[in-house]
């Protein structure tokens, strides 16, 4: 919690924003008031025309809290040990989440839960609960993470009922069919761990699957910009990255965007204020991807 505060603080983010603790050694009842307390200043922001998110960190303590509150009350446990009431608990903060009328001005609370699964399974009783209030789920696996896959997510279970109506127009065009591949090649390598001879094709699979694995890995607390984002996908999607080694991926993108920001400012510029990428902004990261990938080929050499 500390290393969270001290990380808002060095970012400037703690001018807008607010944290609402209850530590372990809190009373169960704090616990359980803690994310009702964080939701009704999100609303307080929301009905004065701003634009709120509320992290719920996680939903998982708060039922165990709930439950230390009921037994005391002597309400008798539901299924897996947790009242059956803890589904309208949970409900309600999440479905607090809107956006208000043009009467009330038009302003937005967005709730992103957190809730912890015991040995990765979703399909228990908390998980399966605010999975059916939210609009999707972001899966973060323990094996990938202990793989040294950051960020660890795990892109079979991953859904969105939203899909692509979220983003931007220039990352629908570069990113559409990023999470297939990802998919598919997560199938193709637990299948060839038992296989001993594999064809050619498939061989070029996996390299170019290893290779959109490693395109999306990402240092703590090392945000890009969306004009980077888009650069990166693009270039793992469209096939620049298949003649360089594993190792060589992270460093060759991160040349790649500092001679972007340096070189074409344009291209930012466009992608942050029309958020499209026509043919020119293509042309013009492309020409980038090739002049880049030849002055990394020359310093290898070197």
């Amino acid at each position: 919690m500390a290393q969270v505060v001290t990380t808002f603080q060095e970012r400037g983010a703690m001018e807008y924003t607010i944290v609402v603790a209850e530590t372990v050694d809190s009373p169960a009842t704090l616990q359980y008031l803690a994310p009702h307390t964080g939701a009704a200043l999100a609303e307080y922001f929301m009905y004065r025309e701003r634009h709120t998110l509320i992290i719920y960190d996680d939903l998982s303590k708060q039922a165990q809290a709930y439950r230390q509150m009921s037994l005391l009350l002597r309400r008798p446990p539901g299924r897996e040990v947790c009242l059956g009431d803890v589904f309208y608990l949970h409900s309600c903060l999440l479905e607090g989440a809107a956006k208000s009328s043009s009467q009330l001005f038009e302003g937005t609370m967005n709730a992103l839960p957190i809730v912890e699964t015991q040995s990765g399974d979703v399909s228990t009783y908390i998980p399966t609960n605010v999975i059916s209030t939210t609009d999707g789920q972001i899966f973060l696996s323990t094996n990938l993470f202990n793989a040294g896959i950051r960020l660890a997510i795990n892109v079979g279970i991953f859904v969105s009922r939203v899909g692509l109506a979220t983003q931007i127009k220039a990352m629908k065009q570069v990113s559409s069919k990023s999470k297939l591949e990802l998919a598919q090649f997560v199938e193709l390598e637990a299948f060839a761990q038992f296989a001993s001879n594999l064809n050619k094709s498939t061989q070029n699979q996996l390299a170019r699957g290893q290779l959109l694995r490693e395109l999306f890995k990402q240092s703590q607390s090392a945000s890009l910009t969306m004009a980077e984002q888009i650069s990166t996908i693009y270039t793992g999607t469209n096939g620049y990255l298949n003649s360089l080694e594993i190792g060589q991926v992270r460093k060759f993108l991160f040349e790649l965007h500092t001679s972007l920001k340096t070189n074409k400012p344009q291209f930012q510029e466009i992608i942050s204020s029309t958020k499209t990428f026509t043919k020119e902004e293509e042309m013009i990261l492309k020409d980038t991807i090739q002049d880049q990938m030849e002055r990394f080929r020359l310093q290898e050499q070197l």
